[in-house]
């Protein structure tokens, strides 16, 4: 059963890392060009084609000699352009690793449309040769290749139109305001759909048996289509210790089980858990505010200097964070007629301000205009009645903080009295 179970994990592993691709779709669409240009040579001759080829003669190539001359042609010109969208995508790559973060270029290598419009100019060209080779290797007659160049002609028009169409979308999606708000809107979506899930668990499980690590890494997920056939007939209940995106060392706790279990399935339970080396491997509401706190960061950075996307960043952190502290601490999962109860925990609101908050306050503590509006977020989530209260606290926390550095930190009068302005409501 391990085995079976070893194996589907792997296959789900593999399963992930080939959608995550880059190279999917330009090869998925490429082999389909192939065997499309392997069909379109077979029927070239065939009746119904040739009829076709006489109601539209003024589409279709005779010469072979002026054929091999417009694949030739269009060959060299996709190619062209293929190098040229590569390098594009290279340059976008290296600005935004550069002036943003890192940690952004996988959300953007992963863009569907690039992978589709490269795909396409891959496909084609391939398409092209193919049928620039089918031209030389056989005996050539009139309406040999006529449809097959019409057609090649067509895909180098599209191929065309979709170069302007990756010209304008790679210039907007290396603008900053337009990742920031990508990540903003996903994640707010993933928190929303996480809240009308939610059942809220208030047990203690500090006595239950623990299973300890077998690996270090970042924390991912708990798949439970993994688990034996114990767990399917045997009532129990699992609390699953780290939150997601946590870093877990090897033999640190994981895990605690209520109910008496034998060791063999214990053993199996860690094949469950999916760690990564990588900690921003997968989109999750917690990665995408820390790829906003990076980026605000980045860019109170000396060499960057660029107040106004950090305000922005900022100020589309407040809404996730919000939307973070109206999340239970501990939320359960009933699964195989309720017979297993899996109890998850969630990122806490004293670590989410160490995650996000306390990064941007270090670095843009002397900076009077992205302070006021840090402020103001935090105001904006200490004022809303249906954040909990775990929330509320971590916040009025992190305010006697930030009033502390605003003090320590900003020197013009002005600047500080005009921020100490919006403390009166605390006091």
């Amino acid at each position: 059963m391990n085995i079976t179970k070893t194996g589907l994990k792997f296959l789900k592993k593999l399963y992930r890392q080939i959608l995550a691709s880059i190279a999917f779709y330009p090869v998925l669409i490429s082999f389909g060009f192939l065997i499309f240009g392997f069909i379109i040579t077979s029927v070239e001759s065939v009746e119904v084609v040739n009829e076709l080829k006489e109601k539209i003669p003024y589409l279709i190539i005779r010469d072979p000699d002026v054929a091999q001359t417009i694949l030739s042609t269009l060959i060299g010109g996709i190619f062209s352009l293929t190098v040229f969208s590569f390098s594009m995508v290279m340059v976008v790559l290296n600005q935004a690793s550069s002036n943003y973060s890192p940690r952004l270029l996988p959300g953007l290598i992963s863009n569907k449309k690039h992978q589709i419009i490269l795909g396409v100019y891959i496909g084609t060209l391939l398409y092209n040769v193919l049928i620039l080779i089918s031209l030389g290797a056989s005996d050539i007659s009139k309406n040999s290749v006529g449809l097959s160049t019409m057609i090649a002609a067509i895909f180098g028009i599209v191929c065309v139109s979709l170069f302007v169409y990756f010209i304008d979308t790679i210039s907007k999606s290396i603008q900053i305001y337009n990742i920031i708000d990508k990540i903003s809107a996903y994640s707010y979506n993933f928190l929303e759909e996480k809240i009308e899930k939610q059942e809220e668990y208030s047990g203690e499980s500090q006595w239950w048996r623990v299973i300890r690590s077998n690996r270090t890494g970042y924390y991912k997920g708990f798949d439970s289509s993994l688990m034996s056939d114990y767990f399917e007939e045997n009532k129990n209940v699992l609390e699953i210790l780290p939150y997601k995106d946590q870093h877990i060392w090897e033999g640190m706790p994981i895990m605690h089980i209520k109910e008496k279990v034998p060791d063999d399935e214990l053993k199996s339970l860690l094949l469950c858990f999916h760690f990564s080396p990588d900690k921003h491997e997968d989109n999750s509401y917690t990665g995408g505010m820390i790829k906003l706190m990076e980026v605000a960061v980045k860019a109170m950075s000396p060499g960057i200097n660029d107040p106004g996307t950090a305000i922005d960043a900022v100020t589309k952190i407040g809404p996730l964070l919000d939307k973070s502290f109206k999340i239970f601490p501990k939320t359960a999962e009933y699964l195989y007629d309720d017979k297993l109860k899996l109890i998850k925990n969630n990122v806490t609101p004293d670590e989410l301000m160490r995650l996000i908050i306390q990064p941007i306050r270090q670095y843009a503590k002397q900076d009077s205009s992205v302070m006021y509006v840090l402020i103001n977020t935090l105001l904006y989530i200490k004022n809303d009645n249906s954040v909990l209260t775990q929330g509320r606290i971590a916040v009025n926390r992190e305010l006697e903080l930030v009033r502390k550095d605003i003090t320590e930190s900003i020197f013009n009068e002005g600047d500080r009295e005009r921020i100490e302005l919006l403390f009166q409501d605390i006091d």
